[in-house]
């Protein structure tokens, strides 16, 4: 009788470790990247109170005897683990550019400044230095890009930085693309023209004025401020360009700005026709750009972090590093919604989302918890019960045990 009220001891203990398990995602129901938990019972030993026989064959002592099932008696229940439930939480539109999901397998890698520690949670914000962060101050790892907006997710990663102070250099202007129609009927040494913003060396404005002058029948010359000319030519027949496309053509004078004078620009003239109708000449576009200020950034699925800046350049700032395991089961939790790898869980396998069963990032939303509260609720009833029968079978074995104290009477 005594191990039965052993047993029941151990059933009260391993459902109320049940209970605590169902109390805690409860509890987490709204933690972002949270992820349920489930208490893994078994059984502990057993007493073996008769030993199994094999059956006996005919010839010796005693004849044809069957074999016989051994007996044993339980002797109570455990936890024998606590597995985590790492399938997709619900996704959250947030709208803030600091929130990250990740869509799929693997973790952010966060560095508290001792150790890189793996989380699910992608509610970040910036600090005082621009430094991505997760609420606990912890720095969100990565990689981070040159000047020129390139990215080596081949190298060690770092601490990923926004600074508001970031800036894309300005490019001076060399090239400039044209199009357009130019009238057939233009008179001799009549013009067209068309002017265009800009930049030199240190991002500051001028204005590139180009001029076609008609010299002849359907050939032309076209200068830049007064620089020296490049004739033109178009076919008579069809008022298509004969020129070789593109060409260099020299400015003469910039009326502002630091572009000094004689400045090459390679022109794009593919787009010129000779057609007998209005003039459409165009200057389309330059090559150029002025100095421009983080205004934003956007994110894609493999986790670049894009600036936008003012000057309206797009360019890669950054790069999200994203870890997976061979048995993330075996992450250790170390509180703030954070993992810690283990001898068993396997060394992080660091890289790019969307690479090697990585998931995709999704900027602007976060991943909420997991936790499925009907579930929850049909396991904090099995807890009770459970709970409940076990101290039974004590009340029941006292009972028992006193009906014998009771024969002496």
């Amino acid at each position: 009788m005594l191990r039965s009220m052993f047993s029941g001891i151990t059933g009260l203990r391993a459902h109320q470790q049940m209970m605590d398990v169902v109390g805690n995602n409860i509890a987490n129901v709204n933690t972002a990247g949270y992820k349920a938990q489930n208490a893994v019972f078994e059984t502990v030993i057993s007493q073996a109170v008769k030993s199994p026989a094999a059956p006996v064959a005919a010839g010796v002592a005693i004849e044809n005897q069957g074999g016989q099932n051994g007996l044993q008696i339980g002797l109570g229940v455990a936890i024998g683990g606590v597995s985590t439930n790492f399938n997709q939480g619900s996704a959250q539109l947030t709208g803030v550019s600091t929130d990250f999901m990740i869509q799929g397998d693997g973790f952010f890698v966060a560095n508290n400044g001792t150790e890189n520690l793996f989380t699910r949670a992608g509610a970040f914000t910036t600090d005082a230095e621009g430094q991505l962060v997760t609420p606990d101050g912890s720095i969100i790892q990565g990689w981070m890009a040159n000047a020129t907006g390139v990215i080596d997710t081949n190298g060690v990663i770092g601490d990923i930085s926004l600074p508001v102070s970031t800036y894309v250099a300005p490019v001076v202007s060399d090239a400039l693309t044209v199009s357009g129609n130019i009238p057939s009927t233009l008179a001799n040494a009549g013009t067209v023209t068309s002017a265009i913003t800009v930049y030199d060396a240190v991002g500051v404005t001028a204005t590139a004025t180009a001029t076609i002058t008609k010299t002849g029948a359907n050939a032309y010359e076209m200068s830049i401020n007064g620089g020296a000319a490049v004739a033109i030519a178009f076919d008579a027949a069809t008022g298509a360009l004969t020129t070789a496309s593109p060409i260099t053509v020299t400015g003469g004078n910039t009326p502002a700005g630091n572009i000094a004078n004689g400045q090459a620009y390679v022109v794009d003239i593919t787009g010129l026709t000779e057609y007998a109708s209005p003039s459409s000449f165009a200057i389309t576009n330059q090559d150029g750009q002025g100095v421009g200020a983080l205004s934003t950034f956007t994110t894609t699925a493999d986790g670049q972090l894009i600036g936008v800046y003012s000057n309206g350049v797009k360019q890669p700032i950054a790069q999200l590093a994203i870890a997976n395991f061979n048995n993330p089961n075996a992450l250790e939790k170390v509180g703030d919604t954070t993992y810690r790898n283990t001898v068993n869980s396997g060394v992080p396998l660091i890289g790019e989302a969307m690479a090697d069963g990585r998931g995709s990032i999704q900027g602007g939303t976060l991943e909420m918890s997991n936790v499925d509260l009907a579930g929850e609720f049909t396991n904090l009833i099995v807890a009770q019960r459970g709970f409940a029968a076990n101290s039974r079978t004590l009340t029941a074995t006292d009972e028992m045990l006193q009906e014998l104290m009771n024969i002496k009477r």
